[in-house]
This record gives C-alpha cells, structure tokens and sequence, in this order.
C-alpha cells in the first residue's frame, strides 16, 4: 500500500509497549497517532452490546456491514464511533479483552478495518500501531519496527493494566490465525522494550529514524 505521506509502523505483541510508545513518539514529532486495536476492540464491544456470539462469523459479518464505523482525529490521536457512540469508555472491558482475538481472526473484519486504517495515511503523516501494520496495513513504508519484551515483562505489565489473560496463549493466537497474522514484517527493526522506559524506546526509534527519513 503506497501513500505520499509519512507512515511510521509500530508492531508488537500485547503489553509490548507499543501503544504507549507510539502514543510518544507521534507526539515528540507531531505526527498523528493511530492506534489499530482500538478499531478491533471498538468492534468487539459493538458485537457484545448487540447479544452476538463472536463466533458466529454469519452474524457478525452482517453486522458489520450494517453498522455506521465512523473515524475521525482529535487532539492529534484517531477518534471512534459506532452508530454515532463513542467505544472509548468500553475499550478495555474484560468480556471485549476476552473475544477481540476471535473477532480479529475473521478476514473480512480485517479487510474491513484495514481500509478504514489506510484512509488515515492517505490524509496525515503518522504513527499507527498494531499488528500487522508493516506486513499489511503500509507494507512499503520504511519506517518499520517491531517491538517485544519477554513473556514475564508482558504478563506482569498486564497484570499492573488490571488484565489477567495468558501472554503465551494470547501470543498463540494472534501469530497462528490466518488472516494477517502478527510477525516481524520484512524490513522492520526490532527492538527490546523488556528494560527501556518509554521514553527510552522512543528515544531509540528516534534516533534509528532519522537515516530512513533522509532517504
């Protein structure tokens, strides 16, 4: 997916840090910052209000097609609504945090929210996060990383967030499903976040950044 404007992908898996160093980073360049889970997350929680059980892919794909997903920006970061509600309160529920691997693993909702993601880089300079930004999502940007920490790092960062989900399990999932699945894109760097702060990886992704921006 070729656009004219800047693209800075940020993959890794949960509680790798990737959103809040994504978050940092679009601010310490004032790029505008997209976060890709929360359109998945978003779409869970609509699945759940409605009384759908995610694994059933008939009755999910048609409410998809059937809802209003409207994104926007604010402040610089990417806004949501669904059906002109904001999911935002909603996004970190346990019952979403438990079936938004299920809802992602269906290929239309990727094809779906892949579109939606791209819209964003045809208008603006930014920073999108998620997991399948590289490979997928703006596979022919430079600006490709891939940011992990060890499974104890990530599982206690879960924990500390208030989620009591399996890392190994969660890692499984997302790695093995079919459609997009998380992996080190071709080209990306990859970078431990296990003992680094925030600002710490920002400041790496800064400073690797700055030969593939001169190009």
């Amino acid at each position: 997916m070729f656009t004219s404007h800047l693209v800075i992908a940020i993959d890794g898996p949960a509680a790798s840090g990737k959103s809040s160093v994504a978050r940092a980073l679009a601010r310490k360049l004032g790029l505008v910052y997209v976060n890709s889970g929360a359109m998945y997350r978003a779409f869970t929680w609509h699945v759940l209000k409605k009384g759908i059980d995610p694994r059933d892919t008939p009755a999910v794909l048609t409410l998809l097609h059937s809802m209003g997903f409207e994104c926007g920006l604010e402040n610089g970061e990417s806004t949501l609504r669904i059906d002109g509600v904001d999911p935002g309160p909603y996004l970190s529920d346990a019952p979403v945090n438990e079936n938004v691997s299920i809802i992602a693993r269906i290929p239309e909702v990727r094809a779906y929210l892949v579109a939606k993601q791209r819209e964003y880089g045809q208008d603006f300079d930014l920073v999108m996060e998620g997991r399948d930004i590289g490979s997928v999502v703006f596979p022919d940007t430079p600006c490709k990383f891939y940011i992990d920490a060890s499974p104890e790092v990530r599982a206690a960062r879960r924990a500390k967030q208030g989620y009591h989900d399996e890392i190994i399990t969660r890692d499984k999932r997302d790695s093995s499903r079919s459609a997009s699945p998380l992996m080190l894109a071709q080209g990306a760097q990859f970078i431990d976040t296990s003992n680094l702060t925030i600002e710490g990886v920002v400041l790496e992704i800064a400073a690797r950044l700055q030969p593939l921006m001169a190009r």
